[in-house]
């Protein structure tokens, strides 16, 4: 058996708040104690051949877990081969992303049907925690990147092709709610215990609320792909961020949104309601260059991801271990409520918060190790080390 790993003098951040001097217990795969540390050479209770990795000076928080995903280190969840795939993933371990939805962008209704069905076999190996489709049920006025010829009115039979296909593993489809077919979409959605998003949308605000009643339950990148928050048309933002059963996304690059957005998000919505996301794309954590974001050809220039074809912010090249830090040091969010947004909320929101989302004892070792300036360190999985910590 692997030995018990003591996680030892770092700052813990707990569902309770943080703990200085902290202590995590690992056996196996899982946590077995949270505690205050011991200032013995061993705690009551540890073997006595405990590996102890002093993290003092560091940041100990749970694993992040990303709801909106299309790839990474070169590799695109809708298009790439199985490895490409497993490539992807194992980039956004290693910046800290232990739990992630693999997106999809909008296509031929075939093609996502047999790439649902590809992706629910890395799920079922517990690779990736399921599909999330964005679109092709989505307005052409709002489509962002996707391609207009592809797009398609949520007919509800089309939407139970899709989750059919995914065997069980559909968890997320983001549609324009508005649109002919979409409230019965929703209601479909909600009974098949699929989480329905509102994204590239043109719904008014009382479309909005119309399709919350209906059983939606996540603003897709808010602000993003939406109109924009009026005195007299408040439109969907207003609906999605007054109403508790919504949670929204939020990408925190610092192109996606401006910091003062991003602070009203968490005003009116609170870290028990905000996931942020990373809406990577095949360039996250490889680098500038020529992309294919399905039909779409993308430029990424200085870490920004647009359209080659009209200049269209084309998804990001974020971590999360990259919107930690800049909720911390530049939109002065406090700590522990930057951590909830990347873990503890979308874990609840996938119905995953009995394994994962917070440092407590009986989930799964799924953690990250921050420097005292919020610099990613070490990632642990289910009790392995993807990073090992980098101390000096």
């Amino acid at each position: 058996m692997a030995p018990t790993k003591v996680l030892a003098g770092a700052r813990v951040v707990l569902p309770t708040g943080t703990v200085d001097n902290g202590r995590v217990t690992v056996e196996g795969t899982r946590i077995v104690a949270t505690a205050p540390a011991d200032t013995s050479s061993a705690a009551p209770g540890t073997p006595e051949n405990a590996e102890t990795l002093d993290l003092s000076g560091h940041w100990l928080v749970p694993g992040f877990v990303d709801l909106h995903n299309h790839g990474g280190g070169g590799a695109s969840f809708t298009s790439g081969t199985v490895d490409e795939v497993l490539k992807g993933i194992h980039t956004h371990r290693l910046h800290g992303t232990t739990t992630l939805l693999a997106s999809t962008v909008t296509g031929d209704l075939d093609f996502l049907a047999r790439r649902a069905g590809q992706l629910a076999e890395l799920a079922e190996q517990g690779d990736i925690a399921g599909v999330h489709f964005e679109g092709p049920f989505i307005s052409p006025c709002r489509k962002g990147a996707h391609s207009q010829e592809l797009l398609r009115e949520p007919d509800p039979a089309e939407v139970r092709k899709l989750i059919d296909a995914a065997h069980g593993r559909a968890r997320m489809l983001t549609l324009a709610t508005e649109l002919p077919g979409g409230l019965d979409s929703v209601r479909l959605l909600a009974e098949q215990g699929v989480i329905a998003a509102v994204g590239h949308t043109d719904a008014t605000y009382e479309q909005t609320v119309a399709a919350i009643d209906a059983g939606a339950t996540v603003a897709t990148h808010l602000f993003n792909a939406m109109p924009a928050l009026g005195h007299r048309a408040p439109g969907p933002v207003t609906a999605l961020l007054e109403d508790e059963r919504v949670t929204v996304e939020l990408i925190n690059d610092g192109t996606h949104l401006h910091p003062a957005a991003l602070r009203l998000a968490f005003h009116h919505a609170g870290p028990a309601r905000v996931a942020f996301v990373t809406d990577a794309m095949d360039a996250a954590g490889f680098g500038d260059g020529r992309y294919m974001l399905g039909p779409l050809e993308v430029e990424v220039a200085h870490g920004v991801a647009r359209l080659v074809e009209g200049g269209s912010i084309a998804g990001s090249t974020l971590t999360l271990d990259r919107a930690l830090k800049r909720a911390v040091t530049v939109d002065g969010l406090p700590v522990e409520h930057a951590v909830a947004a990347l873990s503890a909320t979308p874990a609840r929101l996938l119905g995953m918060d009995d394994r994962i989302g917070s440092l407590e004892p009986g989930k799964d070792a799924d953690l990250v190790v921050l420097g005292a300036d919020f610099t990613l360190k070490g990632v642990m999985r289910q009790g392995e080390w993807v990073v090992f910590p980098q101390l000096g």
